[in-house]
């Protein structure tokens, strides 16, 4: 049946693929039920602490920094990703705390790993000295 397309505005049969029709989520992904799980959670607030709730990658200048001391918009970001290695998923040694622009950055790849790695292992030394 031929019908008016809500995405590219042309008609065409309703089961056509016309290339505009928005990509359905995949809504119970291992990744989506590990974020609304109890553990990461805690783990998410246990990093962001940690990190003193600031974004780390703008503490320390990184490109796209425009206030020093962002609390705002924050999350917390997996150097190495679920998908690749979900035993990581809560190892400090892979998290770290990024406000929305440099998250966003990282997941492109335009914060390059080593950066990140270096960022983290920084966070865990302050966080033992602090703690011993």
């Amino acid at each position: 049946m031929l019908r008016a397309c809500p995405y590219c505005q042309r008609v065409h049969d309703k089961k056509y693929d016309c290339g505009k029709r928005p990509q359905e989520l995949k809504r119970n992904t291992v990744s989506n039920r590990f974020r609304n799980s109890a553990a990461w959670t805690k783990k998410r607030k246990e990093i962001r602490e940690r990190d003193n709730n600031l974004c780390q990658a703008c503490i320390r200048d990184l490109e796209g920094t425009k206030v020093k001391y962002n609390s705002k918009m924050l999350s917390v970001h997996h150097a190495i990703a679920i998908h690749k290695d979900y035993s990581r998923r809560l190892d400090n040694d892979n998290l770290l705390t990024l406000c929305a622009y440099h998250h966003d950055q990282a997941e492109k790849g335009k914060i390059k790993y080593q950066i990140i790695k270096n960022i983290i292992d920084e966070q865990n030394e302050k966080a033992r000295d602090c703690g011993a």
